[in-house]
């Protein structure tokens, strides 16, 4: 599976739209207001989409720990 963790709304769009991503499977919450997701398709791409105001000081490793399906 293929990780992607992304700051910035701005850039996580762009991000999505140029993997070619439409639909997402929201999962748990990493920090409050930012799931894991997993794009639906043929690709398995998990995804944890930050916009700039969101997430812990911690959140980037936090985002893989959960992607790999530890939480904690």
């Amino acid at each position: 599976m293929c990780k992607f963790v992304v700051a910035s709304g701005e850039t996580s769009g762009a991000v999505v739209q140029a993997l070619g991503v439409d639909k997402l499977l929201i999962g748990a919450p990493i920090d409050p207001g930012v799931p894991v997701t997993v794009a639906l398709g043929e690709t398995s791409l998990a995804l944890a989409l930050k916009s700039g105001n969101f997430g812990a000081r911690d959140f980037f490793a936090k985002a893989l720990r959960f992607i790999d399906g530890e939480r904690s």
